[in-house]
């Protein structure tokens, strides 16, 4: 009798742990299942950027909430770039609001290639010029007051080269239109209240 006893003992611990365990695997379930559910319906109410222009033309314009706030951004692609037959990607200006990281008038020039490390990419407007600093495969304007006096030709402009320099050595030119420029620029601001 004894070593029924001692069975019986055994087999009742055994359910008690296999219970806990099936307990502790329901829970974890449902929090999976909780968490695949909020992130489905996370992605299902993200929305992409929309467009604040009807007929953009070069310049687009565009807003969109991204982190914990809305950014407004406007983007033009060159009309023309040299030499032909480089290999590169995508090549941009943008113009970004960020009202609620207090960010207004930000210009990033993504010109498609790495540039040549501690090289500078310059900007013509109409005669007008600036520099920008390099970061990868990226242009950015160091002053904010700089930044400001360069969207403001951009504005009153016709016309923008960007010149840049690869990583190896590759000298390119990008060549803008500004025309519509000024109507994408004043859309971003309405949309992000930016003055």
């Amino acid at each position: 009798m004894g070593a029924i006893n001692l069975e019986n003992a055994t087999f009742d611990a055994y359910v008690v742990v296999m219970r806990k365990i099936t307990i502790i695997l329901t829970a974890l379930g449902i929090l999976f299942a909780t968490a695949a559910t909020m992130a489905i319906t996370a992605t299902a109410q993200a929305k992409g950027p929309k467009s604040l222009l009807r007929n953009p033309g070069i310049w687009g314009a565009f807003s969109l909430t991204e982190g914990k706030g809305k950014a407004c951004y406007m983007a033009g692609q060159p009309k023309d770039s040299k030499p032909a037959g480089v290999k590169r990607g995508p090549i941009w200006v943008l113009i970004t609001h960020r009202p609620y990281k207090k960010i207004k008038g930000e210009v990033g020039i993504y010109v498609g290639y790495p540039l040549k490390p501690n090289s500078m990419v310059s900007i013509d407007v109409d005669k007008k010029k600036f520099k920008l600093y390099a970061v990868d495969d990226t242009a950015w304007v160091e002053d904010p007051k700089v930044e400001k006096k360069l969207v403001s030709a951009m504005r009153a402009g016709k016309k923008m080269v960007i010149r840049g320099t690869s990583k190896r050595g590759t000298k390119t030119t990008d060549s803008y239109s500004l025309k519509g420029f000024t109507r994408a620029h004043k859309a971003i601001n309405r949309a992000c209240k930016v003055k």
